[in-house]
C-alpha cells in the first residue's frame, strides 16, 4: 500500500465527478450516488460531492481542495484514453508527482485487445500510465485500471465512470483498502418517516427543538412527491446499536406528528398497498382521467400486484367517462369533469365494474392549459369507493404537469392506505 496509513475510526470523504457531460446535463451522475450509498454501510461521512468539467487545471485544483478537508477523495471518471480524460494527470499534477508505464498494466491492455481480435491504437497506452506516488487498482470488467495514491495521509482513489466498472472497483478495490485504515469500523443507518396531510413547515414546528438539537442521530426533513418526509440518520458500531438509536428517535418523533405518518422506510406506497390488500385478499380498481395511467402504472410495477389490482379505466375524455364507464351526463354537465361529484361517481362505477373491493379515482386539471376562473391549475379531485362509504378529496397542487400528476396519484393511493388501516 502507497503511503502512511491513516488510523481513524470516522474518516471524511470527498466524491470527485469528472465530466463535461455532467456539468451539461446531459447524463446523470448515478455513480456518486452509489458511492456515497457504499460509504455509509461502513461509516465513512461525505462531507463533499464535486462535479468538475474536463479541465486539467480544474480537476488538479479540485483535487488539491478535496484534500484540503477530506482524508479520502474518491474519484470517478476522466481515466479513458482519449485527449479529455485528464484525471491520472491530475491526480500526479496534485500530490506532486510524474506520471510511469506500469508494465503488468501494458500487458494487459496488449492481452485484452489480441483476445478480442482487434488493434490497439497507442492512445490506449495512456491507461496503463500511473502516478509515480501511487499503484494501480485491478479493473477486471475494462480497460483503464483505477487508481491508489497517497500524500500526506490523504488517500486518493480514482475509478472509471461507466457505471458498472465503477461499481465492481468501489465493491471489490477501494471498500476493502478503506476497511483497513478503520480499524474501530462504524455503520451509518437511516429509516425515513413518511408524511401526508401536514406542510413541511407546519410539521418542522411541531418538532423544531428535535431537528434542532439532535447530533446522533440527526433529523432532516426532505419534500418527496407529493408528501413530506423525516429521514432519521444515526451512526453507530453496530445495525443493532444504530437501529436502537434510531427507534428512540422515531418514538418522539411520533409523539407529536405520528397521526401524519403513513409509511416508514424506502419503499414506495405502492409496495405497502400491494401487499396488505394481498395479505387481507382484496382487490381494487382505478379510474383515471389527469393521472392518465399513473396510479395503475405505480401499483403494477410491484411484483404480486395481480392478485389485488383488479384493473383500470384511463377515462381521459368525457365520452370516455360516460361510455366505458357510464358516468350521467347530466353529473359532468352540472359540476363538470374535474369535480368531487364526477371523482366519486367515477370510484363508484369502476369499483363496480370489475368487482373490486375498492374503487379509486382521480380527475384534474394536470395544466399548463384548461384552466377556469373557477378552477385552476393544479385542481384535483380523487375519489374511494368501498362497501362501507364513499369519499373524495379537493387538492390544489402546483402549475406543473408532471408534478401534479405525481401528487394527484400519491393522494389517491395514501386515500386507500388510510382507509385499509381503519380497517379491523
Amino acid at each position: 500500500m502507497v503511503g502512511a496509513p491513516m488510523r481513524k475510526p470516522t474518516l471524511v470523504a470527498e466524491i470527485l465527478s469528472v465530466g463535461t457531460e455532467l456539468l451539461l446535463g446531459q447524463i446523470t451522475d448515478t455513480n456518486a450516488t452509489y458511492i456515497s450509498q457504499a460509504f455509509a454501510q461502513i461509516g465513512i461521512d461525505v462531507h463533499f460531492r464535486v462535479t468538475v468539467g474536463d479541465n486539467l487545471d480544474r480537476i488538479t485544483r479540485s483535487i488539491a481542495a478535496a484534500m484540503g478537508r477530506s482524508d479520502v477523495v474518491l474519484i470517478t471518471g476522466g481515466l479513458g484514453p482519449t485527449t479529455d480524460d485528464l484525471t491520472r494527470e491530475s491526480v500526479a499534477a496534485a500530490v506532486g508527482c510524474g506520471l510511469r508505464m506500469d508494465e503488468g498494466a501494458k500487458a494487459a491492455l496488449v492481452r485484452f485487445f489480441a483476445g478480442r481480435g482487434r488493434p490497439m491504437s497507442d492512445s490506449n497506452l495512456k491507461q496503463a500510465l500511473v502516478p509515480e506516488a501511487g499503484d494501480l487498482l485491478d479493473n477486471p470488467l475494462g480497460t483503464a485500471p483505477g487508481i491508489h495514491a497517497c500524500r500526506d495521509g490523504k488517500h486518493i482513489f480514482a475509478v472509471p465512470g461507466v457505471p458498472h466498472e465503477m461499481r465492481a472497483m468501489v465493491r471489490d478495490a477501494v471498500i476493502p483498502l478503506l476497511l483497513e485504515l478503520m480499524p474501530q469500523r462504524q455503520v451509518i443507518r437511516s429509516r425515513a418517516l413518511h408524511l401526508i396531510g401536514v406542510g413541511e413547515s407546519a410539521m418542522a414546528a411541531k418538532v423544531e427543538d428535535i431537528l434542532v438539537g439532535q447530533t446522533n442521530p440527526t433529523v432532516a426533513p426532505l419534500v418527496g412527491e407529493g408528501d413530506v418526509i423525516l429521514r432519521i440518520t444515526a451512526k453507530a458500531g453496530s445495525d443493532e446499536e444504530a437501529g436502537g438509536l434510531i427507534a428512540e428517535t422515531e418514538a418522539r418523533l411520533r409523539e407529536r406528528i405520528g397521526e401524519y405518518v403513513y409509511a416508514v422506510g424506502d419503499e414506495p406506497i405502492e409496495a405497502w398497498l400491494v401487499h396488505t390488500l394481498i395479505a387481507r385478499g382484496l382487490k381494487v380498481a382505478a379510474a383515471e382521467s389527469c393521472t392518465g395511467g399513473l396510479i395503475s402504472h405505480r401499483v403494477t410495477n410491484i411484483s404480486g400486484s395481480s392478485q389485488c389490482f383488479a384493473g383500470s379505466v384511463v377515462s381521459y375524455s368525457n365520452e370516455a367517462k360516460t361510455s366505458v364507464l357510464g358516468i350521467d351526463e347530466a353529473l359532468m354537465e352540472s359540476h363538470g369533469a374535474v369535480s368531487a361529484e364526477v371523482a366519486e361517481a367515477m370510484a363508484v362505477r369502476v369499483r363496480a365494474l370489475f368487482a373490486a373491493d375498492f374503487g379509486i379515482s382521480a380527475t384534474g386539471i394536470a395544466g399548463p392549459t384548461g384552466a377556469t376562473q373557477d378552477k385552476p391549475v393544479g385542481l384535483a379531485f380523487t375519489g374511494l369507493a368501498a362497501a362501507d362509504g364513499i369519499e373524495t378529496q379537493r387538492h390544489v397542487f402546483t402549475q406543473d404537469r408532471s408534478v401534479n400528476k405525481q401528487r394527484t396519484s400519491q393522494a389517491a393511493l395514501v386515500m386507500l392506505r388510510n382507509r385499509l388501516v381503519d380497517l379491523p
